[in-house]
């Protein structure tokens, strides 16, 4: 595994290196002062890719615990994030305190332990069911579904989906023994590059919007681009996959779709928020929940459709 994984990492660091000379290439042509917000925005958001892929290098190289702790920490984050945009009351915050103290580390404890049959219905049924009891037990019932609903499903976007990134790690596919961090590293690859690709062939041919009041960004050509050319790229690494080339490029194309969906549902919640993004912690990308939401969407997909097929 260390072997393709070096190569991989040689290749990412290799592509950022070119997106940081172009970039500064841009700058200095086009916004030597900063009067480009387009190419301030890119050069942001690249300087921030180098230390999302240094972090993520690093959780790698660790193996199985950095990878599941990376995951966990971030899933903290998010859940913080989403939390700050919902109609919690005072007589959630047991529920809340549950969630990040309990809910969080005990999900991850059983990916870390492989426990499958545990943590794949922990959060959808336990936690679902206890939520709300939790909850009803402070006597506050006003907006109580709606806390409730709101609680349930930041549960499941930022802890039950991402944690099935982490998962994939754990999944033992004859033949593939020790390499599942190439599998976390071909959806992350896929579904950021897809990311990109779309805003890319958006503003190079993008004329016919998808869904103006939820993102006026996405267009149809920049959607068909962006997944046509993600679906190229999990094509081409189907080598550090269990995969064969047409099935690695199967899995990418139903990677960028759930993706691309994830994105269009989480804006639509900022929309309906009355925000722009998620949170600023990440220069150039928002919040956590900007750059997870197109992974939060695919990687239990992804997860299940490896596991049914290849375990």
């Amino acid at each position: 595994m260390i072997p393709d994984l070096v190569i991989l990492l040689s290749w990412i660091t290799g592509l950022l290196i070119l997106a940081s000379v172009v970039g500064a290439v841009l700058e200095k042509r086009y916004s030597p002062n900063g009067e480009s917000e387009a190419i301030e925005n890119l050069t942001a958001r690249i300087r921030a890719w180098w230390g999302m892929a240094i972090l993520i290098g690093l959780a790698f190289l660790a193996g199985r615990t950095g990878v599941v702790i990376l995951f966990a920490l971030c899933s903290f984050a998010a859940l913080r994030e989403f939390v700050t945009l919902t109609n919690a009351r005072r007589a959630d915050h047991w529920t809340l305190a549950i969630g990040f103290f309990v809910v969080i580390p005990f999900q991850y404890w059983l990916i870390w332990a492989g426990e499958y049959g545990i943590y794949s219905i922990y959060i959808p049924v336990y936690c679902f069911l206890l939520a709300p009891i939790i909850s009803a037990l402070r006597g506050e019932t006003e907006n109580f579904l709606v806390r409730v609903a709101e609680l349930q499903w930041a549960l499941m976007i930022c802890v039950f989906c991402a944690s099935h990134v982490p998962a994939l790690i754990t999944l033992e596919i004859e033949g593939y023994e020790g390499r599942g961090v190439l599998l976390i590293a071909f959806l992350i690859l896929v579904v950021q590059l897809s990311d990109v690709l779309q805003y890319v062939w958006g503003k190079l041919l993008g004329r016919h919007k998808i869904a103006p009041r939820l993102s006026p960004s996405k267009t149809w050509e920049g959607f068909v681009g962006g997944v046509a050319s993600a679906v190229a790229i999990g094509t081409m690494l189907y080598w550090i996959t269990p995969f064969t080339p047409l099935q690695a490029g199967v899995m990418a194309l139903v990677i960028a779709l759930m993706g691309f969906f994830g994105g269009l549902v989480m804006s639509a919640i900022k929309r309906d928020r009355g925000v722009k993004d998620w949170g600023h912690t990440i220069q150039g990308h928002g919040g956590f929940i900007d750059r997870l939401d197109s992974v939060v969407f695919s990687a239990p997909i992804f997860f299940h459709l490896t596991r049914y097929w290849w375990t």
